[in-house]
């Protein structure tokens, strides 16, 4: 039995396509979610001699879940690029682990694979703002502007989607998502067909609109702080809103807040993208924070500890 467990944003989804590509299989168990929801491997309950491949979540965050398949005889291949602290010494696991800024789950499983799949590799670093990364990677392909243009598209709006507190925010589940590239082995006849890119290039646009009328919050210093409302729109485009307000002001770093239903905060997290470094670091030191030296976040702060965080976020960007 395979298990293909990934983050349900652009990188997770393009990690798998090119895995798959390469190394197809008959039927494998996806298990997926929204962007935050990365301690995917607890859903796998009670299995023994399987196959899993893990791409685009703290091998950290699922340390206990981990543990527990290898115990259970699977044999586990993992890439990420999120913090992951000691990983375990098991000959059933396989770590693909890359901490650097300058790379995605994309562009490890891209290396791993010797390159073969470049042109979905490009869409998931996209999708992951490393628009430098996959701008000089596309040109080793000799690829138009035009058709650059395409697969920014594709990556940042398949990372749209993957943004929302539950499923039902979304507009697509991501499972869906990749079932739809899953029959392409080239992202432009995907480009060419596709009937989901209409409804996410329509919902994108009307969410950013929203979002653009919303005010930064009054306070010291460059950087810049965001509050968005308690609505699906809000929890939709955080993270295109939060890359777009960081090329704006690269010298600056970024938080973007949305309110969740429970009354706790979720942050948003964007290092300057002149200096790509301790996101992570910042986030790991309020209760359900992580993520990654570029782009980091906070599932559920309580409110009281918003004044908290602003202090720790302007020291760690003065």
């Amino acid at each position: 039995m395979f298990y293909d467990i990934f983050n349900g944003d652009a990188d997770g989804i393009f990690s798998l396509h090119q895995y798959r590509l390469e190394n197809p299989v008959s039927h494998s168990r996806l298990i997926t979610g929204v962007k935050r929801d990365i301690q995917l491997l607890a859903q796998v309950q009670d299995v023994s001699n399987c196959n899993l491949t893990v791409f685009d979540i703290s091998l950290d965050s699922n340390r206990p879940a981990l543990l527990r398949l290898l115990q259970q005889n699977n044999t586990v291949r993992y890439f990420d690029h999120h913090f992951a602290g000691d990983i375990p010494g098991s000959p059933a696991l396989s770590p693909y682990i890359d901490l650097s800024a300058e790379t995605c789950t994309s562009l490890i499983v891209h290396a791993q694979l010797s390159g073969k799949y470049t042109l979905w590799a490009i869409c998931g670093a996209f999708g992951d703002n490393l628009h430098r990364k996959a701008t000089t990677l596309a040109k080793t392909l000799k690829l138009s502007p035009p058709d650059i243009i395409r697969l920014q598209e594709l990556g940042e709006l398949f990372n749209y989607n993957g943004y929302g507190y539950s499923l039902e925010d979304l507009h697509f589940h991501p499972r869906q998502l990749y079932q739809a590239v899953q029959p392409f082995a080239n992202p432009f006849d995907f480009l060419d067909t596709s009937t989901e890119l209409v409804a996410l290039r329509t919902g994108c646009r009307e969410d950013i609109a929203l979002a653009m009328q919303q005010q930064e919050l009054k306070t010291s210093g460059k950087n810049r702080i965001y509050r968005l409302p308690d609505a699906p729109w809000a929890r939709r485009v955080v993270g295109v809103f939060s890359n777009r307000r960081a090329k704006e002001e690269p010298a600056s770093a970024h938080a973007v807040v949305t309110e969740n239903s429970d009354g706790t905060l979720r942050i948003s997290v964007r290092a300057p993208l002149a200096e790509q470094c301790h996101a992570d670091r910042l986030c790991r030191l309020f209760p359900t924070g992580g993520g990654r030296a570029a782009a980091a976040g906070i599932n559920h702060l309580p409110a009281d500890m918003f004044d908290r965080f602003i202090d720790t976020f302007q020291s760690f960007y003065t």
